[in-house]
């Protein structure tokens, strides 16, 4: 890592653009800084394969170099920058797998307000029958990812 404020941005290369689109799949690459992501990942030397690898662990054995206590545990990933950027990425997947499983949730919820009272639904969930309706009303919101990244293999 280099410090140059408000340097020159790593050029990512057009024919790997595709590439870190599937490697990045939980990102929408409509968003926002999907770019600036992927110029990240590129300037810290990380490939589009290692990215996918760190997911399809779901970040395992990013944990157990970190909670191994070993001195240079980074070095094998890329370094401390390397190391940061995978465990976002980890992180921004994990984060998107929960707003899948809410959205499943809340539709399955409006399902049963259709059968059973909220009171009835509320004592079911563990939760109180304000928190039923807040849940039924948040829907499914894709896009999602239809298959987690270690099932693709």
């Amino acid at each position: 890592m280099s410090s140059k404020p408000r340097g020159d941005r790593a050029q990512v290369n057009p024919s790997l653009h595709a590439e870190w689109t599937r490697a990045l799949e939980h990102r929408s690459p409509d968003a926002p800084g999907f770019d600036e992501v992927i110029e990240r990942l590129v300037a810290s030397d990380i490939a589009p394969s290692q990215l996918q690898e760190v997911l399809a662990d779901g970040g395992d054995a990013l944990y157990a170099a970190a909670a191994s206590g070993e001195p240079n545990w980074t070095d094998a990933f890329g370094g401390p920058l390397a190391v940061a950027l995978l465990a976002a990425e980890v992180s921004a997947l994990a984060a998107h797998l929960n707003s899948r499983a809410s959205g499943v949730r809340s539709v399955a919820v409006d399902q049963l307000l259709d059968e059973y009272s909220a009171v009835t639904v509320a004592v079911e969930l563990g939760v109180s029958r304000q928190k039923v309706y807040e849940i039924a009303r948040g829907g499914l919101k894709p896009p999602y990812l239809d298959t987690v990244p270690w099932r693709k293999s």
